[in-house]
């Protein structure tokens, strides 16, 4: 692995890793009926005082956002997690609120929405309309260093197999407005309406890309080619790769454990892109449908492997996973981080699996208490 795009000593017996970061995104709830409350610009004003511009608005006024600064590793990627959940807790209670963490509203509040004030949120109103209708989701994004954007997008290629595992292992929104909706990950679902939103195409070159997305963005199907929605793009602002597929996760460790998995991805990935492989040209339909597939049944369901077209269990591809990458988590130290994570989503289960183990007895048409 040392022979890859990211040379260098690094601390504690292992080679300097590439920096990452985490974006989480959060709803809003009332304590005592638990539906979602559109008071975030209120609590991000709060939350700045203690932390700038780590804890943000979102789509919806009834979400925040939390983001790190980069991080070396999965500790300091903990601790930075940990600070500004903290301080967006923090700001939240003050406002008399408490945060959740779903992919999907539980139980949403009374009437209409309230979009955020920001130029992009109005602008894609103008351009999708209705299909923005109920789009209150709730995302972890990973952010990996990567040296240059020609790079990115071929690493993109060899990660677009892997999203529909990263679905299954990270789902965590079964239930929207108090109804179980049958899917591990209905956020999955919700983003899937979209016309240029998902797993991204496969390219030949970063030429090939920038030409793509200024065709879709030519027909409306995409709001702005610099900044496209699928779920690996080059940052447009920070020299990272940034993987967008993951429910938000309850907990913390979680977070981290995906985090490092995907990074040591994207490191596996870079080194096979210098030795001149440009990545498995994998049917665009075949990962759409194991997107499908990852977002019903989840973990510890089966679901397609995006390579071989072959259903497997998630727990054997989240296996094969960890071998592909096993060099790169070594190297880097994170292989106990990796396995960790894979030993609780066999012993409790995924996000999903637990919401539904949270809701209460309920009669029909009744909503689950909020996890």
């Amino acid at each position: 692995m040392t022979s890859g795009p990211w040379p260098g000593p690094g601390p504690a017996g292992h080679p300097a890793a590439p920096s990452l970061g985490v974006e989480e995104e959060f709803f809003l709830v009332d304590p005592g009926s638990r539906a979602v409350a559109s008071l975030g610009s209120q609590v991000v004003a709060r939350a700045r005082a203690a932390v700038g511009d780590l804890v943000s608005g979102e789509f919806d006024e009834c979400q925040v956002e939390v983001k790190t600064p980069p991080c070396r590793d999965g500790a300091e990627l903990y601790d930075q997690l940990i600070a500004v959940r903290g301080a967006a807790v923090a700001a939240a209670r003050a406002e008399g609120l408490g945060i959740c963490a779903s992919g999907t509203p539980v139980i949403l509040g009374e009437g209409p929405a309230v979009v955020g004030d920001h130029p992009r949120y109005r602008a894609g109103l103008d351009q999708f309309g209705a299909l923005l209708d109920g789009f209150a989701i709730c995302a972890a994004h990973v952010h990996v260093h990567v040296p240059d954007r020609e790079l990115a997008v071929l690493v993109g290629n060899h990660l677009r197999p892997w999203l529909p595992l990263l679905v299954a292992m990270s789902a965590n929104s079964p239930f929207l407005d108090g109804r179980d909706m049958g899917y591990a990950s209905w956020r999955t679902v919700i983003r899937a309406r979209f016309p240029a939103l998902g797993a991204p195409p496969y390219v030949e070159s970063l030429d090939h890309y920038e030409r793509l997305t200024a065709a879709l963005e030519e027909t409306e199907a995409m709001l702005d080619a610099r900044i496209p929605f699928w779920d690996v793009r080059p940052n447009p602002r920070l020299p990272t790769l940034e993987i967008r597929v993951m429910d938000v996760s309850v907990d913390v460790a979680d977070t981290v454990a995906l985090a490092v998995l995907i990074r040591a991805l994207v490191v596996t990935a870079g080194a096979l892109v210098h030795r001149g492989c440009p990545g498995p040209q994998t049917c665009g339909e075949l990962v759409h449908a194991a997107y499908w597939r990852a977002a019903r049944d989840g973990w510890p369901g089966k679901g397609v492997d995006a390579l071989t077209g072959r259903i497997l269990p998630c727990s054997v591809q989240a296996a094969r996973l960890v071998e592909h990458v096993r060099p790169a988590l070594e190297e880097y130290g994170d292989l106990d981080l990796a396995v960790g994570f894979l030993r609780r989503l066999a012993e409790r289960g995924s996000g999903a699996q637990r919401q539904r183990s949270w809701s209460r007895p309920r009669t029909p048409g009744a909503a689950p208490s909020a996890p």
